[in-house]
This record gives C-alpha cells, sequence and structure tokens, in this order.
C-alpha cells in the first residue's frame, strides 16, 4: 500500500489483513505468473473477513503459452490450488494476449473443459478485435461467461461489459498511461453510478499500482459506494 493511502488502513497485520480491513475484494494477479501452493491460498482466506473475496487471475501457461489448447491438466492444477480460498474465491479472470482470436471451436472446448471443473463465476478479458462482435458475445452468454469491460479498451467495444449479464466486471488499467495514470474524481463517480445502475454483482478493480494510484482509487470509490 502506498505511503499516501497508509492512513485509511489499520496499522498492525499484515499488509493483506490491513487491506482486508477496509476493502472487500483483491485481485490476484500473481498467480498468471506463477502457481502458488494450495496452502497459501487457505493462509490467504483464513486472513481475512468472511465478506471479503478474491478474484484469481488464471495463469498465462494456459492462456499465452497453450492459448486455450489442450489445458486439461493445467486447469486441474490451477482449479485444486485456488480451491484453497474456499467459498471466497470470487470471479475467475481469464485474460488472453492480443493476438488471440475468437476461433469458435477453440473457445467451445476450452470452456467446455472449464464449465465441467467448476461452477465459479468466470469473466473474460480479450484483447483481439474480432471478441466484440454480437456472435462472440453470444458464445459468451451460452457459457455463462461475463467480458470485462476494460480501460483503457484494446479494441472498440471493450470499454464496455459485454457477455453474460449476470456479473459486471471492470478492470481500470489507467488512463491516458497504463498502470500509471490515476483516475480524476469525475471518472470514479461515473464508473460508481454505473456499477449502480447495473442492478447485478459489480467489481471494479484498480490495475494503475505503479504509482499507488489504485488504492487511492479504490478508496475513493469505496466512499462514494
Amino acid at each position: 500500500m502506498p505511503r499516501l493511502a497508509a492512513d485509511a488502513f489499520p496499522d498492525a497485520g499484515s499488509q493483506l489483513e490491513r487491506y482486508a480491513a477496509v476493502l472487500n475484494a483483491v485481485e490476484i494477479n500473481s498467480s498468471f505468473h506463477r502457481p502458488h501452493r494450495r496452502a497459501t491460498y487457505e493462509r490467504w482466506a483464513a486472513t481475512v473477513p468472511d465478506d471479503f473475496a478474491f478474484a484469481v487471475k488464471m495463469p498465462k501457461t494456459i492462456t499465452h503459452e497453450a492459448r486455450l489448447l489442450a489445458a486439461d491438466a493445467l486447469l486441474d492444477r490451477f482449479l485444486e490450488e485456488s480451491g484453497g480460498l474456499g467459498t471466497k474465491r470470487g470471479p475467475i479472470l481469464i485474460q488472453l494476449p492480443p493476438s488471440l482470436a475468437f476461433d469458435r471451436a477453440v473457445a467451445s472446448d476450452f470452456f467446455t473443459l472449464l464449465r465441467a471443473r467448476t461452477a465459479s463465476e468466470l469473466v473474460f478479458e480479450p484483447r483481439h478485435r474480432s471478441w466484440f462482435t454480437p456472435d462472440a458475445d453470444a458464445f459468451l452468454v451460452s457459457y455463462r461467461v461475463a467480458r470485462v469491460a476494460a480501460d483503457p479498451p484494446p479494441a472498440t467495444g471493450a470499454g464496455e461489459p459485454g457477455g453474460w449479464p449476470g456479473l459486471r466486471y471492470t478492470r481500470l488499467h489507467g488512463s491516458p498511461q497504463m498502470y500509471r495514470s490515476s483516475y480524476d474524481a469525475a471518472a470514479i463517480v461515473r464508473r460508481a453510478a454505473g456499477a449502480r445502475k447495473a442492478g447485478v454483482d459489480s467489481w471494479i478493480m484498480f490495475d494503475n499500482t505503479m504509482t499507488g494510484a489504485a488504492t487511492l482509487n479504490a478508496l475513493a470509490m469505496r466512499a462514494i459506494l
């Protein structure tokens, strides 16, 4: 947590304990880069209040290296490990590389495998323009997969939520400088209003972490909501 936000959190406890005393959700991005033992997830879950939830990012071995193909064993490992979060495991975030286009056969095989293994909510952040069409949206609805609203949007339509409408998941990466820029008060108010209007479970995740803006923006969002 950045020093500028330190006063908003308790002094005692681990960083996760202090964070969870004020904010009610976090996105685990480290799972994208490397596996974590089930015991690690269990420890995290035991550290936070009962109403706290973790979104977990799917490993890049599945999305970027295997590119959704023949992922049975990789999915089994990830789901078993992250299952250590128990009821505190929220949505599974599936982010694709920008080069991975919508291929119905590949996507159908992948989501069939995944849905056979978990009833968890799924949120999907594709970045190739072929995913932002009515056909692709209908496909995602059929698998109960919500498409992420991303800022800045990597393609036309990517800034608005899509796919399954029963969940709204927004990832704010920082604009104009990705991962660095802070969002001003007007932008945060606008996003909060959108979450209220949606009338469904809404997650708003700030990914502009390089300068500490994410924590400050999340606190501002919490104050509004």
